[in-house]
């Protein structure tokens, strides 16, 4: 238990926390581009400056949960934010805000529906608090658990701000691209509702019906196609020749949960459920 504040009350301070986060984002961003006049460099100064407050707010509350919701709320801000900034409503950004959206509205209310509170702390974040000393906790915390994921959430988002930025036409590998971005979407709720309703009629086992039958993380698989559309979207437009760095973004993402979070679920699965190494053995990583 980390404190005692209830469910509703939790609610409300996650809400009020990321209202002033992105109000701060938002000023800092508008200073920072009358500075330096660098849209993507303001644009990731803000990102960081409202990671930084998110962050704080956990410290307040002893409790890194905080940040957890982050990973599905700034994005549809930010590239709405672009979005009604260079004033930009064409099919080519109506289809990507579309995408992103869908994919954080799912993600949002998966976070709301197994958020339990600020009494609750994710196992993750409990494992480093447990095994480190107070100063590398709060190293790690700061720069691994909640920087790192910010600066991957830039990076995928990247190709979404230089789709908005220009002027570009609507192709068909536009379409597929978001097509896959909300498949993607669709996977992790299917994948998710399943996971949830196993646990609550089978718990302590091995989830592995529907999706779960045919891959061992089909919702972390659906988090890395998703950014994989929303970089084809902005593929389909510009193609090679502008910015062909902005494939990164897709690939570092892919490259975190293949070597960090599978691997952490992984570890914490066959330690607590013994059946899982025979499931381990008999399906595949992904769908």
């Amino acid at each position: 238990m980390v404190n005692g504040f209830s469910r509703k009350t939790s609610f409300f301070i996650i809400g009020l926390t990321y209202v002033f986060a992105s109000l701060l984002g938002v000023i800092c961003y508008v200073f920072c581009k009358q500075e330096i006049n660098d849209a993507v460099l303001s644009l990731l100064v803000a990102d960081i400056v409202a990671t930084v407050y998110v962050w704080a707010v956990g410290l307040l509350f002893k409790n890194v949960s905080v940040y957890d919701p982050y990973w599905s709320v700034a994005p549809p801000i930010i590239l709405t934010g672009i979005a009604i900034e260079y004033g930009n409503y064409n099919a080519a950004t109506l289809l990507l805000l579309l995408a992103i959206w869908y994919w954080a509205i799912r993600l949002t209310a998966n976070w709301a529906f197994t958020f339990k509170g600020l009494s609750y702390e994710d196992w993750r974040y409990t494992k480093y608090r447990d095994s480190q000393s107070p100063l590398v906790f709060h190293l790690i915390n700061f720069f691994g658990l909640n920087l790192m994921p910010t600066l991957v959430v830039f990076a995928v988002l990247l190709p979404g701000y230089y789709m908005i930025s220009g002027d570009w036409q609507i192709n068909w590998l536009t379409v597929l691209g978001a097509i896959i971005s909300m498949f993607a979407a669709t996977i992790q709720l299917v994948a998710d509702t399943q996971a949830h309703r196993f646990r609550r009629e089978h718990q302590g086992q091995v989830c592995n019906v529907g999706l779960w039958k045919n891959g061992r993380h089909p919702n972390y698989f659906g988090e890395i196609l998703m950014w994989w559309g929303v970089w084809l979207m902005y593929f389909s437009v510009a193609g090679w020749h502008y910015q062909p760095w902005l494939i990164c973004g897709a690939v570092v993402n892919t490259l975190m949960f293949l070597c960090i979070s599978i691997p952490l679920m992984e570890s914490r699965q066959l330690k607590n459920k013994p059946a899982y190494a025979d499931y381990r053995k008999h399906t595949r990583l992904f769908i």
